[in-house]
């Protein structure tokens, strides 16, 4: 059985599920593997322009998978296959979409936290119980967590492991859709094919210059934007893009 599941729901737009529905998609070293080698295959892809990340059963992802980190202690964390597998989800170059469909804790949230936009189920619930068990946000937790919700309402999430719901993460600025459960799948579709009907050559480039946000102080922010603007003009779709506004009609983009 395939721990995550890939299909092609429309056009420009892939859909990869996790799939341990047993361990409510606990994120063990094989699925984040079989996670990485999918988004490989799609990464050079010019037609797909859109990632959606979701989870099948009753979770989007549980946690750690608590049994290896029980069997091998802080080896499992450590391990190097394991972080570089963190590392290029992080640095995987096209947009990604969260669906939450349920649980997002632990390390599902951290996971989440990767993505570049999440919605949700208002079922969904998020958390951070590693307290619970003597532990903390080990994967980005501490430090993307502050900076969608502000220091506060993380501090409250990490040190107390209290599950919140969908309703008051999109209060919080951590996700930015709640939509009825039965219609998450088709939202997260709509979304994702819009992004992808853009060239999948310059929204990269966008989402660098939207994450040096978080991670650059304002002045080096944005000499970014500006050197990575520059760069984009450089593309074929730019100038089909700028040649289409003045011609008043659709862009063809080739993401090239």
């Amino acid at each position: 059985m395939a721990l995550v599941e890939k299909d092609a729901p429309s056009k420009g737009v892939v859909r990869l599920t996790l799939n341990r529905t047993d361990k409510l998609n606990a994120l063990s070293k094989a699925l984040l593997a079989e996670l990485v080698a999918h988004l490989d295959t799609v990464k050079d892809v010019p037609e797909v322009g859109c990632v959606i990340l979701t989870g099948n059963g009753r979770a989007f992802a549980a946690g750690a998978d608590i049994g290896d980190m029980i069997e091998r202690g802080a080896a499992s964390y450590a391990d190097p296959d394991r972080l570089e597998i963190w590392r290029r989800i992080e640095d995987f170059p096209k947009p990604i979409l969260a669906a939450v469909n349920g649980y997002a804790l632990g390390g599902g949230l951290e996971l989440a936290l990767l993505c570049d936009i999440i919605i949700a189920a208002k079922s969904a619930k998020f958390g951070s119980p590693e307290i619970k068990i003597g532990s903390f946000p080990g994967d980005g937790g501490t430090q993307r967590l502050p900076r969608l919700v502000g220091k506060s309402f993380a501090m409250q999430m990490v040190l107390t492991g209290t599950m919140v719901d969908a309703d008051l993460a999109e209060r919080k600025g951590l996700i930015s859709e709640a939509v009825d459960l039965e219609v998450l799948q088709d939202r997260a579709v709509e979304i994702a094919s819009e992004i992808a009907s853009r060239s999948s050559a310059i929204t990269p480039y966008a989402k660098r210059a939207v994450n040096a946000a978080f991670e650059l102080p304002l002045g080096e922010g944005l000499a970014l934007e500006h050197e990575l603007t520059v760069a984009a003009f450089e593309k074929e779709d730019r100038i089909e893009g700028l040649k289409a506004f003045a011609e008043k009609r659709e862009p063809k983009f080739k993401g090239r």
